[in-house]
């Protein structure tokens, strides 16, 4: 089976920096897995992406090195087996909130006797390769999504479920949670608070933890941090940051 460049670097004790998906185009997934990220996360929560296009832009990004993973609607079995099926090398879910949440998502992703995945890996046979079935529960990523204060109140819990490989904070979730304005960055001490128990909790159990960051500047300061999954805001932000600072470029000129 085709090895997940995540495990290795995750393994070296390298960070991973993640380009996240939200715009419906296989063209432009496939023009930004050509960069040097390493990996790419389709949206299908908060992204204007549905399951038809998703399949075009795996296929997309599987023309690279870039690992492909997806962020589901919710933790739903069917959509959490229908994106590995459909050959993502790693699974987001959101709003896992406790030690339940955590098992069923985890138990999706994995085929007994770890869990309860289905067997049916359409396109996960062509790009994992014919032994998909013997290596799937050890090259597959399981990541839950915290982005709550029920979830804080729980993070021991979670993160000792068996099978979860990595954590994903979602700043703006956990801001409205805690009762502050959605920020990407945080501004405010209680969610940066929050976030180093989040950090806290993954170190002392052995979890991978991630989050999704406002700026490549918050990038670099949470991988100073420890944090091993860096996202560097998504697709539409970035073309919309580029295309501003080429227009005030031409405009001075």
């Amino acid at each position: 089976m085709r090895k997940n460049n995540l495990r290795s670097l995750w393994q070296e004790s390298q960070t991973a920096v993640n380009c996240w998906l939200t715009i419906n185009s296989s063209v432009a997934a496939e023009a930004l897995a050509q960069l040097d990220w390493s990996s790419a996360t389709i949206d299908l929560q908060h992204g204007l992406i549905d399951w038809d296009a998703a399949f075009p832009m795996l296929q997309a990004i599987s023309s690279t090195e870039v690992v492909p993973m997806i962020r589901v609607p919710w933790n739903n079995p069917a959509w959490i087996m229908r994106a590995f099926d459909a050959g993502a090398y790693g699974v987001i879910c959101p709003m896992i909130n406790t030690r339940a949440d955590c098992e069923a998502f985890v138990g999706a992703c994995r085929y007994a006797p770890q869990g309860y995945r289905s067997w049916g890996p359409v396109r996960g046979l062509i790009y994992g390769g014919s032994d998909y079935f013997k290596h799937a529960n050890d090259e597959l990523l399981a990541i839950a999504m915290i982005e709550s204060a029920q979830a804080l109140e729980n993070l021991d819990e979670i993160m000792s479920t068996d099978g979860l490989d990595a954590i994903y904070i979602g700043p703006n979730d956990l801001a409205i949670s805690l009762g502050l304005e959605p920020q990407y960055a945080p501004k405010d001490r209680k969610l940066a608070d929050a976030i180093d128990t989040i950090l806290a909790a993954a170190k002392r159990h052995g979890i991978v933890p991630g989050i999704h960051c406002g700026s490549a500047d918050m990038a670099r300061e949470m991988t100073a941090k420890g944090f091993q999954l860096v996202t560097l805001m998504n697709d539409a932000r970035l073309l919309v940051d580029a295309a501003a600072t080429a227009i005030t470029t031409a405009r001075k000129t």
